[in-house]
């Protein structure tokens, strides 16, 4: 008979966590342990975006400390085998990734192997059983919400879409043997804001203001037609500030999913556990507002975890499907930064 382990996965960008180290990171770890101490998983897997925050040449050495507290902390004591990876050349300004991952091996499991590039061949971490590929990823963001609001979908959406298509494709690549994969991370997909746009103002006068220099749109206003043409949304380059924020919030933002529309055009080769949680981002970076979107972004699902169809297959391998997976958020609560952690 075939046994299971219990895996965590866990995605976090970070980056605004390496930017107010003393005011989120201690409650930021301790609900990292506490859903650690709820699922008792025997196998950890912790990838990280934007290592070192925006100021990363700076931050470097806080984000060898961040790794080291989770490795030799009281939680993590039972995993006896730990594997860190971190990108942290970032004089390289042309491959720098700022992508982090941790790998902890609980003490009960034994002939545990990670692949080794280099001889092409399993190595072992401490038999061999079945392989996983585990992929970190961080795709490129909307640099304008005006931009987005462009076309549907977007340009930024495309670069995703040919980007992510690039990531499978290597993972898939038939010169090695093809394993069941994992990839999570943050992939920056983003509502369908033209469509988006369009249905949130409706009802609504839409008012585009130009630049005179150039005659480049500057801000788009929906006023609301009555109620003394209050300001329902407004956009710039880099606000998105909508009258009814709690529309991203009630129902765990379901009424919005049918605009999230960027991870459909890999259900060829990816799936995805229900989402049951409101977008992961851009939550208020401030103490004191945990669950509040900054105005500066519309909200998205941005952090995700993805797999393949044969690793979907895996984990939904029994009778009792809804006792097997759990896909969630730590510290929905608590602010954990701009970006809420997945697992």
């Amino acid at each position: 008979m075939e046994t299971y382990t219990d895996v965590l996965l866990v995605t976090a960008n970070v980056g605004s966590l390496f930017d107010n180290v003393d005011e989120i990171q201690s409650e930021w770890l301790q609900e990292l342990y506490k859903t650690v101490h709820t699922y008792k998983p025997r196998f950890i897997a912790l990838h990280f975006q934007e290592v070192g925050g925006k100021d990363y040449m700076v931050n470097m050495g806080h984000a060898e400390k961040f790794f080291w507290s989770i490795e030799s902390s009281e939680e993590m004591k039972d995993f006896d085998r730990v594997c860190i990876y971190v990108d942290n050349q970032f004089q390289a300004e042309d491959s720098f990734t700022a992508l982090g991952s941790i790998y902890l091996i609980h003490k009960t499991l034994k002939n545990i192997y990670q692949y080794d590039f280099n001889v092409k061949d399993f190595k072992a971490v401490s038999g061999k059983n079945k392989g996983v590929d585990l992929v970190n990823v961080h795709l490129f963001h909307d640099a304008s919400n005006l931009i987005a609001c462009n076309a549907s979908p977007s340009i930024y959406s495309a670069n995703r879409k040919n980007a992510l298509r690039y990531v499978i494709n290597r993972i898939s690549d038939r010169s090695y043997t093809p394993l069941p994969f994992f990839l999570f991370g943050d992939f920056n997909f983003r509502l369908d804001t033209l469509s988006l746009v369009q249905h949130l103002s409706t009802s609504a006068d839409v008012q585009t203001v130009k630049k005179d220099s150039n005659n480049e749109v500057e801000k788009i206003i929906c006023e609301e037609k009555d109620n003394d043409h209050q300001v329902l949304l407004q956009i710039e380059e880099k606000i998105f500030a909508y009258l009814h924020q709690a529309v991203f919030r009630e129902d765990n933002g379901k009424a919005l999913l049918q605009y999230d529309k960027e991870v459909t055009a890999f259900h060829d080769v990816i799936r995805e556990e229900e989402i049951k949680f409101p977008p992961s981002y851009p939550y208020s970076e401030e103490y004191t507002k945990p669950t509040q979107y900054m105005n500066t972004r519309c909200p998205a699902w941005c952090d995700r975890i993805l797999m393949s169809h044969t690793a979907e297959e895996f984990i939904h391998n029994g009778d009792d499907d809804d006792e097997k997976s759990v896909y969630n958020t730590v510290g929905p609560n608590v602010c954990m930064g701009d970006h809420k952690v997945r697992y």
